[in-house]
């Protein structure tokens, strides 16, 4: 008998814990952060002229010399969500070492005068960091003035107003989020007479 009250209360705490905690308690949260924050709980998504472009949360290639570029990515063929993760080589496995080879040649043929910066040589942990320093903006500055037929200082301007600074002053490093910037770069370039694409050859 007492076996039999243990078993039927364990089934009602079992039942009990599972509708609270498991079905009420997360649409709770859900409701709240839809109401309080609903971008942030929708992903930080993107949009222009009703297009999804991407995330805020979620790094992405830019080939186009006319852009500012992301740091390199190891998820799956490059800042894959559904594939996060790191490259896992080591400092001295060849391909990891040719790759970097690679990289900083093609960078320093962009800017001869400065040091590549790292983040544009390694990848993050999870390959979708959105972010690059202020020094991997600034030493992409030449190229996209040139490119845009912009003044460098007015690129540089616009690199400033896309840093975000450290979280309440001590929290993390200085950051320049690629996508916001590029859309930046995008809009300044719409609106401005001394901001002409030169010809594609």
């Amino acid at each position: 008998m007492q076996m039999k009250k243990n078993l039927v209360t364990a089934f009602l705490m079992t039942l009990v814990t599972t509708v609270l905690l498991g079905v009420l308690f997360p649409l709770a949260i859900t409701g709240l952060a839809q109401v309080l924050f609903p971008r942030q709980a929708n992903g930080e998504l993107i949009t222009r002229n009703g297009k999804l472009i991407g995330s805020s949360l979620i790094g992405q290639q830019f080939s186009s010399p006319r852009h500012f570029h992301s740091r390199p990515s190891s998820a799956g063929a490059g800042y894959d969500a559904g594939n996060s993760g790191g490259s896992n080589l080591g400092p001295t496995n060849a391909s990891l070492v040719a790759r970097v080879q690679g990289d900083t040649k093609r960078l320093q043929a962009e800017n001869p005068s400065a040091a590549v910066p790292m983040d544009l040589l390694t990848s993050s942990g999870s390959g979708l960091d959105p972010h690059i320093s202020p020094e991997a903006a600034e030493f992409q500055v030449a190229r996209i003035a040139k490119q845009r037929g912009m003044s460098e200082d007015s690129v540089r301007k616009l690199v400033r107003s896309h840093t975000e600074f450290r979280q309440f002053a001590f929290l993390g490093e200085p950051r320049v989020n690629v996508l916001e910037l590029n859309l930046g770069l995008d809009q300044a370039c719409s609106v401005r007479v001394d901001c002409e694409l030169p010809p594609q050859k």
